[in-house]
């Protein structure tokens, strides 16, 4: 089976939990048998490679004409500007007044055989949406060039090139839902987005959901019949790494990651750190992320006369957020609305206690973690307290958290998407 599957991230380009769910689902589709080719914005050339093809939009050859032949669906899309940039996940960030354009627009110079390559920054900015347009007109040109039996669009960003190939084509369309657009703005989704996503899901043959809670969400906001959505949970990659030895020290570390955004729920971490603060002087709380919020959030640290017991660590790669991991003593995971939630799962795996949100996708794979509502400031703080000052909880942990991490396999999990590839070609 030749899969053609289009994404926005790959690894060591990483954003979220997006890259790095895309790279275990095609090394465990490989791991079976599947032939996958990955399509992405921008390659850099350093994304590492075994057993698949990586390609970047912006090296797919496009026969050059004035007259672009757009599919039916098209014509369903609205164009207008937005008087904000766009930035990661499409946070909110200050900007003058963007226009996008309804049609990729040729541009020179043209190749010596009449050919022409659109230019692509792959990075989420105040370019985003035309990216995503011009980025759907690019992949549509695989039709011809590429041999596939199933297209597999990641997340609203792609789904415009997945039914661009499908229309050209015919072959079945698999649309992936790591996160909606109610997920990252709640009640008040961006409507352009949120007429892409759901015209993505409808026009699929099959949605592949990251959690049941995700599943049910995308059957009540954008009326898709549930026998139509498969969930599929995500997995973790296995430790390839010693942990770093820890210094001495009397401090314990309390651990947020994640973009700082109101999905992630930074506002009640700080809250409940504050409630703890009196009560365990030895506690030190870690924020490492970016978003929209961080602002406002070290305001409320300073208002709340934390900042000695607060590190605020900005954007961390990989590296250092498994550095992070060895470092810290509970990790929480407070999110509003949060369709998986990988980090948990690399927490658990560098043997740190979890603290989730029961609004999370995660918490159906993981039964012996602690579960709060995110809004409930004075459960999380509880709950962190008994972390840190009962010394039976760790090890308890971590011998329920192994037999649990064994079942969350890549190779399970691409097992199940392969079965969703099989039930649409019998």
């Amino acid at each position: 089976m030749k899969v053609l599957m289009l994404g926005w991230e790959f690894p060591p380009r990483i954003a979220g939990g997006l890259a790095v769910a895309c790279y275990g689902l095609v090394k465990g589709l490989v791991h079976h048998g599947v032939e996958v080719t990955f399509v992405m914005p921008l390659r850099s050339g350093e994304e590492p490679t075994n057993g698949y093809r990586l390609l970047g939009a912006q090296e797919i050859p496009i026969p050059y004409t004035h007259a672009i032949e757009l599919p039916p669906f098209w014509h369903q899309v609205t164009f207008y500007g937005v008087r904000t940039a766009l930035g990661p996940y499409l946070e909110q960030l200050e900007a003058p007044v963007l226009h996008f354009e309804a049609v990729p627009q040729p541009v020179p110079p043209l190749t010596e055989s009449g050919q022409l390559f659109l230019e692509f920054s792959g990075k989420y900015g105040p370019d985003l949406l035309s990216e995503v347009y011009r980025y759907a007109y690019a992949v549509s040109h695989l039709a011809e060039a590429v041999e596939f039996d199933i297209i597999h669009a990641h997340d609203w960003l792609t789904y415009l090139g997945g039914l661009w190939l499908k229309a050209k084509t015919g072959k079945p369309l698999v649309v992936h839902i790591h996160a909606t657009e109610y997920d990252r703005s709640g009640e008040n989704p961006n409507p352009e987005i949120r007429a892409i996503e759901e015209m993505g899901f409808r026009g699929a043959d099959l949605v592949t959901a990251v959690s049941f809670y995700t599943r049910a969400l995308v059957a009540e906001k954008y009326g898709i019949p549930l026998e139509k959505i498969w969930a599929v949970h995500n997995a973790v990659l296995p430790k390839d790494r010693q942990p770093i030895q820890r210094p001495p020290s009397s401090r314990k570390v309390v651990t947020f990651l994640g973009r700082v955004t109101h999905q992630k729920g930074p506002e009640y971490f700080v809250e409940a750190a504050a409630r703890l603060a009196p009560c365990l002087p030895e506690a030190h709380f870690v924020m490492a992320g970016t978003g929209d919020l961080l602002r406002s959030t070290i305001r409320r640290v300073a208002q709340l006369r934390l900042g000695a017991r607060f590190s605020f660590t900005g954007f961390l790669p990989p590296a250092e957020v498994e550095r992070l991991f060895d470092l810290s003593d509970v990790y929480v995971m407070p999110s509003v609305s949060e369709p998986f939630g990988i980090s948990a799962l690399e927490a658990l795996r560098a043997g740190v206690p979890v603290i989730l949100s029961k609004q999370s996708g995660v918490a159906e794979v993981l039964p012996h973690a602690l579960k709060v509502d995110f809004w409930d400031v004075e459960g999380l703080a509880n709950l962190i307290y008994g972390v840190l000052r009962y010394s039976a909880i760790r090890p308890f942990f971590i011998r329920f958290a192994q037999a649990e991490l064994a079942q969350l396999q890549w190779e399970r999990a691409s097992a199940r998407v392969l079965e969703a590839y099989q039930s649409l070609l019998v």
